[in-house]
């Protein structure tokens, strides 16, 4: 009888471990067919990333952009659903039916303030303000283009399920995945798949720190700034006293909060009273409560700022992000995917142009050919310096990303050196790493239900019994916050 049992068991493992070597076996042949079909279309994904990158539309301003990623979706054969969540630059593709559900997060909006040429000086580009300094012209690609590897998959039966792609705008400051988790758009989704451009090969295990976001608005009284002083109530007198406030209160927050702020109107000429004045801030902590209590104080302060100043105040949320919740299960899976799909190696002349890049930077940086290496895996507690709105995607299911070298190494986000190395085959490159790797870590999540699983039990443990709040509560899309 006992022998019989043994036998019985060995039976069932011997059977578990070849239907597992047969999946493995079935993906990795997946993932050489997916990566050699995405190199086989550089040179139209690079077209696409490079006509976005010239367009550089800021956020829900991002029109010629998302209709470019959609037309090349709709091309490839997905059903396309446009101005979602009433965001009209916003849109979600789907190709497929049942379960699982796995979708990739795409950007492409720009920022204000960055013209900049793809060469390795400071050169402003004539009738330009703004640039793809965050690589968001990347992001939206590569993504694109992994969804349309699963998709090829799906149509040739040799995958089961629905992929889909969020055209998500607005991520610098405008909150734009907020509005469609809120709308419910996750809500049959089993796995999220996104990515960023950076200056490194890394999984995504910093969090990031939970953002709100409000423009103060302050009105007086216009008057003589000479001739009759005595008349005017200047509401950029309102917004200083505001500013000096906050800035004083600095010394009494948790030493993990950021608080930003710019004048974005502090009136016309120095002879006049200002009668309008705006001030725009972000409250960061890493813990989204500290950030609502960090926010209410702020108000206080432009309330104070209002009474001591005899005008009046009146603030608009513009945006709300959730810390980012990581998942190590979907990490460990995305990081042998990765490895698979390499780091990004120069030409001689891509080299000169980093290292002239990396002069221009005032301090020490990594070498140029760590670009080429792939960092190990590891789970980091801290909360890193900035804040997006894949948290609150986060939030609602379980999400991985990762970070591909599109830049210069050592180069910063938010700058003319991102913006002059994501127009150049640098990060067109880094753009395809993260392409393959996208496109591989899906097929795993397709064909393994398991890691599904686990992922699922991970999020369950990690989100405990919050119910999802959005940051920035009712209010509606935030359409003309760049303006």
């Amino acid at each position: 009888m006992r022998n019989s049992i043994c036998i019985c068991i060995l039976l069932i493992c011997s059977a578990t471990f070849a239907q597992k070597k047969t999946v493995a076996s079935a993906g990795d042949n997946l993932k050489v067919q997916a990566m050699d079909d995405i190199q086989k279309n550089y040179e139209a994904y690079k077209k696409t990333a490079l006509q976005i990158w010239d367009y550089a539309e800021v956020g829900y301003k991002e029109h010629k952009s998302s209709t470019l990623l959609q037309n090349v979706l709709k091309e490839s054969g997905f059903v396309v659903e446009a101005g979602v969540a009433e965001i009209p630059t916003a849109f979600v593709a789907t190709y497929g039916s049942g379960k699982p559900v796995i979708a990739i997060l795409a950007e492409y909006d720009a920022l204000p303030g960055f013209s900049q040429a793809a060469v390795a000086e400071k050169k402003l580009l004539p009738g330009k303000d703004a640039g793809h300094a965050c690589g968001h012209h990347l992001f939206g690609t590569a993504s694109i283009a992994a969804g349309i590897e699963i998709k090829k998959l799906i149509e040739s039966k040799k995958l089961k399920g629905t992929i889909k792609v969020f055209g998500c705008p607005a991520e610098e400051g405008g909150s734009g995945k907020v509005y469609m988790v809120r709308a419910g758009l996750f809500s049959d989704v089993d796995a999220v798949i996104h990515w960023h451009p950076g200056a490194v090969n890394e999984i995504t295990m910093t969090s990031a720190l939970a953002n709100s976001s409000a423009k103060f608005r302050f009105k007086g009284l216009s008057a003589h700034a000479a001739g009759a002083p005595e008349r005017g109530r200047s509401s950029l007198d309102a917004v200083e006293a505001m500013n000096y406030m906050v800035n004083m209160m600095r010394e009494h927050v948790p030493q993990e909060t950021r608080i930003h702020y710019v004048i974005t109107n502090g009136g016309r000429a120095p002879n006049v009273v200002p009668d309008f004045a705006e001030v725009y801030y972000y409250v960061r902590h890493p813990k989204r409560e500290q950030v609502k209590q960090i926010f209410e104080r702020v108000v206080k302060a432009a309330n104070a700022a209002a009474m001591g100043t005899e005008t009046t105040m009146e603030y608009e949320i513009i945006g709300g992000t959730h810390d980012l919740l990581l998942n190590r299960e979907l990490g460990l899976v995305m990081q042998k995917n990765l490895e698979r799909a390499g780091g990004v190696n120069y030409s001689a002349d891509e080299v000169a142009f980093g290292e002239a890049i990396q002069k221009t930077f005032g301090f020490s940086s990594a070498p140029i050919n760590s670009a080429a290496t792939i960092k190990p895996f590891q789970q980091v507690i801290d909360a890193g310096g900035g804040s997006t709105d894949v948290g609150d995607v986060s939030y609602v299911v379980p999400t991985v990303g990762l970070e591909t070298a599109t830049w210069v190494p050592g180069t910063p986000a938010h700058s003319w050196q991102a913006v002059a190395s994501g127009g150049t085959e640098i990060g067109t490159k880094g753009m395809m790493v993260a392409a393959k790797t996208m496109a591989m870590t899906a097929i795993d999540l397709f064909l393994d239900p398991a890691v599904i699983e686990k992922a699922k039990q991970e999020f369950k443990a990690a989100v405990g019994n919050y119910k999802y709040e959005a940051l920035l509560g009712n209010r509606k899309p935030a359409l003309n916050y760049r303006d």
